[in-house]
């Protein structure tokens, strides 16, 4: 599979909650270290996620808001 996003993050589904319509999907990309993401509950379904799948987070982006204090 090829795709234009730059941003591919290798990580394992540590937990995934399932709503009516969406599931909330926290993936580990190293130890301590976690990004959620909300998909649909469809797709959660069709793409087989569970804990201790290893998947590919595919950030794309326009814009990324760096702040600081």
């Amino acid at each position: 599979m090829k795709i234009s996003a730059r941003n591919v993050l290798k990580g394992k589904v540590k937990q995934v909650n399932h709503g009516a319509v969406n599931s909330e999907v926290v993936v580990e990309l190293e130890k301590g270290v976690e990004i959620v993401s909300i998909i649909t509950k469809t797709s959660a379904e069709n793409l087989g996620l569970a804990e201790g799948k290893e998947i590919n987070a595919v950030i794309k982006a326009s814009n990324v808001i760096i702040a600081s204090d």
